[in-house]
C-alpha cells in the first residue's frame, strides 16, 4: 500500500477559499444576501445608511403580499419599496388615502398623506403595485417604476442587522 503524500499548506489554503467562495456564491445567489437602505423613501420604517437581510427563498414558493417590503431590480438600480397591490387588485388614491378593492388600507408606517390622487387603476396580473413609506420622498409605482413585473422582485426584507440598536425583524 502506498502513502499519500501530505497536502501542502498552500494547496490546503486555496481549498478552503474556494469551497468558502463557492458557499458565498450559492447563498448569495439563491438564499439571501446583506443589502444597504440608500435615501429616505422608506422613512420612518426604515433609515438611509441600515443594513439588511433580504431572503429569496419565499417567493420561489409564493407571490409577494401586500404589506410586504421588497428590493427590486428597475434599470440601472435597485430600491427598496412596500408591496401596496397585486396582480388583478384596484388601486386607488384620494384624499391622501389608498384604496385597494374599495377598501381604504391601514398604513401605520407612513410617514405622510399620498398625493397626488390616481386611479382606480387595475393592477396587471403578474405585477405588483409599490411604494414607499415616506410617499412626497419615493419614486415608486406612482412615478418612473409603474406596475412593476413580479419577476424584478429580488427578495423580501426580512431581518435589520445595523445599526445595533435597530436590530431585529421587520414586520
Amino acid at each position: 500500500m502506498q502513502r499519500q503524500q501530505p497536502k501542502s499548506a498552500l494547496r490546503e489554503w486555496i481549498e478552503v477559499f474556494l469551497k468558502a467562495g463557492i458557499l458565498a456564491f450559492l447563498i448569495i445567489t439563491f438564499i439571501a444576501q446583506s443589502y444597504i437602505v440608500d435615501g429616505i423613501s422608506m422613512l420612518p420604517t426604515l433609515e438611509d445608511g441600515q443594513r439588511l437581510i433580504v431572503e429569496k427563498v419565499s417567493y420561489r414558493f409564493r407571490d409577494p403580499l401586500p404589506g410586504e417590503i421588497v428590493v427590486l431590480n428597475v434599470p440601472n438600480a435597485q430600491y427598496i419599496k412596500r408591496v401596496i397591490a397585486v396582480g388583478g387588485d384596484i388601486i386607488e388614491a384620494r384624499g391622501g388615502q389608498v384604496f385597494v378593492n374599495g377598501v381604504r388600507i391601514d398604513e401605520p408606517y407612513v410617514s405622510a398623506a399620498t398625493y397626488p390622487n390616481f386611479g382606480p387603476l387595475v393592477v396587471p396580473e403578474g405585477h405588483l403595485w409599490v411604494m414607499g413609506d415616506n410617499r412626497p420622498y419615493s419614486n415608486d409605482s406612482r412615478g418612473t417604476v409603474g406596475f412593476l413585473e413580479e419577476s424584478a422582485v429580488v427578495g423580501r426584507a426580512v431581518f435589520r442587522y445595523w445599526p445595533l440598536t435597530k436590530v431585529g425583524l421587520l414586520d
